[in-house]
């Protein structure tokens, strides 16, 4: 029997930790054919998503799949992220989570819905922002559906650590 992932796990505990801190919950996401994300706010195949209650609807955080409905400029969205494609996740206030491998073409460690395109490896995580107008690409936290003004003083970085 093969081993089981600790990856879903360890995405789930740190969400529980964020959100029992009062912290904002953040994930950072690889772009691929088996990520239903809307394709407008992604960049460099990368896309930063606000993963608190307050900004989703239905969150299901299973051992293959990330699965919920989040507002982007008032429209409700699907989202669908495959474990597998997750970069990061981490308390958007202090930075503090955990980073993960990027994900390479043709792994069979992370069940996909599909295979993802070839491209060129994946260069070493570069999944959080180090500008606040850089991907502000999260979840809107409103009911409403409107957008936060930027926050003062930069947004943290992750540093992944070997």
């Amino acid at each position: 029997m093969p081993d089981i992932s600790t990856k879903p796990y360890m995405l789930r505990a740190i969400y529980e930790w964020c959100t029992d801190s009062g912290y904002t919950p953040y994930l950072a996401v690889k772009v691929d054919a088996g990520t239903t994300v809307p394709m407008e706010y992604v960049k460099k195949g990368e896309i930063v998503l606000n993963i608190s209650f307050g900004a989703t609807s239905g969150l299901k955080m299973d051992n293959d799949s990330i699965r919920f409905h989040a507002r982007f400029g008032g429209v409700s969205r699907e989202i669908y992220v495959p474990v597998n494609n997750v970069l990061a996740i981490y308390a958007n206030e202090n930075g503090q989570g955990m980073a993960f491998e990027p994900p390479v073409a043709g792994d069979k460690s992370g069940e996909q819905a599909e295979p993802p395109q070839q491209s060129a490896p994946a260069p070493a995580l570069a999944a959080v922002p180090s500008s606040q107008n850089e991907a502000r690409s999260e979840a809107a936290s409103g009911p409403g559906g409107d957008d936060e003004p930027p926050k003062k003083g930069g947004r943290p970085t992750l540093t992944r650590i070997k």
